[in-house]
């Protein structure tokens, strides 16, 4: 069986569509922004990865959101470029406005239709979710052949009802329907019994692409997708490490490497480059300054690490005994010791290169091989976690409103700490002195002056990036202003230094979250 899709044309039945959300549902996520130079890094990270579809943001939500949206339609190549709309008409040709530049487009509106929703959320009947339902999808044809409906709590709306409003919205035009476990309800039999009951009960279900979007509040997310995907689901809908309101969503890297590892159980065929996958893993979590645990599958550091005497001599004699996906297939990279002190330019872009930063530019190398040059003066080896932590610290944000300059410290025991700090914002140099109780907090407090804030700090966190007492310190920063919270990460040889740029990165984060306003019903 085949379906013709305006964007995908006769797709084989073993085809499934990796969905995005990344930039839309994982930056929702508390703690989580990015501003439009970081989308714009991140939308290009996933054309690379090869998802099929990247789903860029609510461009009604703020002018903020508007713009990335708009941008990422007007610059990224490859991927269907998608923007999410409620069933409201305004928001439904905000969204066709923003993605008008892309090559390939959709509009992705949805309206709950769980009962509990329906009566206290949306105040509507069914009758007026029904109609609102025919009413999106039409205006939206109107402005792109491929349209995408959701409906947000499908897992707990009545069947019969589910099924009525999924025949109206593909006889009103949409191409590809999306039954979402908005909440993390359900479990893989419950999404594996609603896939298969709305295919076989629905007239004209075979003209359209069903979609699966899912939760992880009860840990199933990525279950619940195989067992949709088994249901005859063919479009993913995930993020890149899982990111995603409250428990966050199905995780991209899970999920792939699961039908990669699978396909006697998971017959299906997705496009992604796994050997981007950590790569692109590292770059939202610097750009996001949220680090993903350990133990977290495919990515987690610990993912193909093995201490137990048992696993490592299993290992050794041959890595399938405990391995099921190799390392490389990730684009985990073995190396370890690579550059140092006499190292050229080319040798360093060419590292670069393999680390998966592509073509920075001139301009961008050399301030980066300037800063690398400094590094490997103070360390004996530099690794490629090194590198890593360099590059993002100062590529990723140097775009930033705020920017560390200098910082001039004395501590001790016999005396208060002093800090001289100096920022540049919006171009312009601040410098600050303060005293404190103990040299972080100096700084803190410096940072205070240069840049007067009412945000409160939460957390404050060292660890090492690599081995010895010579190794980069890399800091977190959680603040909280007005109930929104974010959280900044920074890297040096010097803690302090770190402390501080991990500092002004969570400013910048803030005064991304300061411009955003959030419509109700997001979280289809």
């Amino acid at each position: 069986m085949s379906i013709n899709h305006p964007n995908f044309g006769n797709m084989a039945d073993d085809r499934v569509i990796i969905f995005d959300t990344t930039l839309r549902d994982g930056e929702q996520s508390p703690g989580f922004s990015m501003n439009l130079t970081e989308k714009l890094r991140m939308a290009e990270a996933l054309a690379e990865l090869g998802v099929d579809v990247i789903e860029a943001g609510f461009p009604i939500a703020s002018p903020g959101d508007f713009e990335s949206v708009y941008e990422i339609a007007r610059t990224i190549k490859g991927p269907v470029i998608c923007g999410l709309s409620r069933s409201a008409p305004g928001d439904i040709l905000r969204a066709a406005e923003a993605i008008r530049p892309a090559e390939r487009r959709r509009i992705h509106t949805f309206i709950s239709t769980s009962p509990l929703h329906m009566k206290y959320k949306l105040r509507m009947e069914p009758e007026q979710v029904l109609q609102a339902v025919v009413d999106s999808v039409s205006l939206a044809r109107q402005h792109t052949d491929d349209v995408e409906w959701s409906a947000e709590d499908g897992s707990r709306t009545d069947l019969d009802f589910l099924c009525r409003c999924v025949e109206a919205a593909i006889k009103a035009g949409a191409t590809t329907i999306n039954i979402p476990d908005t909440v993390g309800y359900a479990l893989p039999e419950d999404m594996h019994r609603i896939f298969k009951s709305v295919r076989d009960r629905v007239p004209g279900a075979e003209r359209a692409i069903f979609s699966t979007h899912n939760h992880n509040d009860l840990g199933l997310a990525v279950a619940n997708t195989l067992a949709a995907v088994a249901a005859g689901a063919r479009q993913i809908e995930c993020t890149i490490n899982g990111i995603g309101e409250r428990a966050g969503n199905a995780a991209l890297e899970e999920v792939v490497m699961a039908v990669r590892t699978r396909p006697d159980a998971v017959p299906c065929k997705p496009g992604i480059v796994t050997e981007r996958i950590m790569a692109t893993s590292k770059l939202l979590a610097t750009i996001t300054g949220f680090d993903v645990q350990p133990n977290k599958a495919i990515v987690g550091r610990n993912a193909f690490a093995h201490e137990s005497g048992i696993h490592q001599d299993g290992v050794l004699k041959n890595a399938a005994t405990y391995e099921i996906m190799t390392p490389e297939s990730v684009g985990l990279n073995k190396s370890s010791l690579v550059m140092g002190k006499h190292s050229g330019r080319a040798a360093f872009r060419d590292k670069l290169k393999t680390l998966g930063y592509g073509d920075l530019g001139d301009n961008k190398i050399n301030d980066a091989f300037s800063r690398f040059k400094v590094l490997a003066d103070r360390k004996k080896v530099v690794y490629d976690e090194d590198l890593v932590a360099l590059v993002d610290d100062e590529i990723v944000r140097d775009h930033d409103r705020i920017k560390f300059v200098s910082l001039d410290v004395h501590a001790g025991s016999n005396r208060p700490a002093k800090a001289a700090l100096e920022l540049e914002i919006d171009g312009v140099v601040v410098a600050a002195e303060a005293a404190g109780d103990g040299p972080v907090d100096a700084t803190f407090i410096a940072i205070q002056k240069c840049f007067p804030h009412e945000a409160k700090l939460l957390l404050f966190s060292v660890g090492a990036v690599t081995e010895g007492t010579d190794a980069q310190a890399k800091t977190t920063v959680r603040l909280e202003e007005g109930g929104k919270m974010v959280d900044g990460q920074g890297a040096d040889t010097d803690t302090i230094v770190a402390a501080t740029r991990a500092y002004v990165h969570a400013l910048n984060k803030l005064l991304v979250k300061r411009a955003r306003t959030e419509p109700e019903a997001m979280s289809a």
